[in-house]
């Protein structure tokens, strides 16, 4: 029981992160940026401090008298990990969403565990060492696989060519990669708030929310500043009052709680599974949301008549799901 309700949590923190996506599919007739904004503010400020005030009403009060420097990194690395995010978009024109998707993921996975593992006092004479290493090692084969499905489709399905400027391309990628694990190692670094939250006596499970506020605003930040940048560049204001414009408000709303309640779900189990939560608990969100993403792009079609890409992707699949339970395990010794 000790190890199953953490798991069962990161297993539905999993599927809100793999289906958040689906409502990108809906921004028209808003712009992308009038779209992001909405997104981003409920994602990012509006659900995730209602859900910690309903949870610790004094959640101002906790991150006031949290470490000064706590909540400075936990921004910081929200803000960082907000710079990622940009990239991945002007990664994609270069190299394609197939190959962006499995660099982004595979680096944001291993380093955003990685990282803090390794801050970690005695990390290397830690038992969970080789399984956290193994662990990673796995899934980083899984995520190839799936990208490589990923791309042969694409090539299966589109005639054109992506340009010649591959290198730079991979390049902003793997930048992308980097500053996307930040989110975790923010969050891993944003544990002194978590604790503050214990001492006023909010749960466990619960504390882990006051560390993603604090985070979010970094990142929130961020993303207001691309989005207004945007908005003036391309003079794209008045597509916030679109006409029929109620399906893309709902998708975006929609998109925002999904991607919250990934977040918001992952730091509670993460914070049952202790000092070592973020390290194991971080490859297997990303591993298992890759699944469930790509589960809704089968059901939308996109894998038809592509027997052999397909194939290859289930391999991918079932390798995320024993990099899964390596993990797990690491967390059993």
């Amino acid at each position: 029981m000790e190890l199953f309700l953490p798991f069962i949590l990161l297993i539905f923190a999993s599927f809100f992160q793999g289906t958040f996506g689906l409502g990108m599919k809906y921004m028209n007739p808003l712009s992308w940026e009038a779209w992001w904004l909405v997104h981003v503010t409920i994602a990012m400020i509006i659900f995730p401090i209602t859900w910690a005030l309903i949870v610790m009403p004094d959640l101002f009060d906790i991150i006031s008298s949290s470490p000064s420097d706590a909540i400075f990194y936990a921004m910081l690395l929200g803000f960082l990990w907000g710079v990622g995010g940009i990239m991945f978009g002007v990664s994609v024109p270069y190299i394609g969403l197939s190959l962006t998707m499995g660099i982004v993921m595979g680096l944001a996975g291993s380093a955003g565990s990685l990282i803090p593992f390794f801050q970690i006092d005695d990390a290397f004479s830690q038992p969970a060492f080789p399984y956290v290493i193994g662990g990673i090692i796995i899934s980083l084969i899984g995520v190839f696989l799936t990208a490589k499905a990923g791309i042969d489709r694409d090539k299966l399905t589109s005639s054109g060519s992506k340009g010649n400027n591959i290198t730079k391309g991979i390049l902003i990628a793997v930048t992308c990669g980097l500053l996307s694990s930040l989110l975790n190692v923010g969050f891993a670094n944003a544990a002194p708030i978590a604790a503050t939250a214990e001492e006023f006596g909010v749960i466990t499970r619960n504390s882990s929310l006051a560390a993603w506020v604090v985070v979010l605003w970094g990142a929130f930040l961020m993303n207001l500043l691309y989005c207004l940048y945007l908005l003036f560049k391309n003079n794209s204001w008045a597509t916030f009052s679109s006409i029929n414009s109620s399906k893309a408000y709902r998708w975006s709303i929609i998109a925002g709680l999904c991607w919250f309640a990934a977040l918001g779900v992952y730091g509670q189990g993460a914070a049952l599974l202790g000092e070592i939560g973020p390290v194991i608990g971080w490859p297997i969100l990303l591993g298992l949301s890759l699944i469930i993403s790509n589960f809704w792009a089968f059901r939308a079609g996109e894998w038809k008549n592509a027997k052999k890409p397909f194939n290859t992707l289930i391999y991918g699949l079932i390798v995320l799901i024993g990099s899964a339970i390596v993990l797990g395990l690491g967390n059993s010794v």
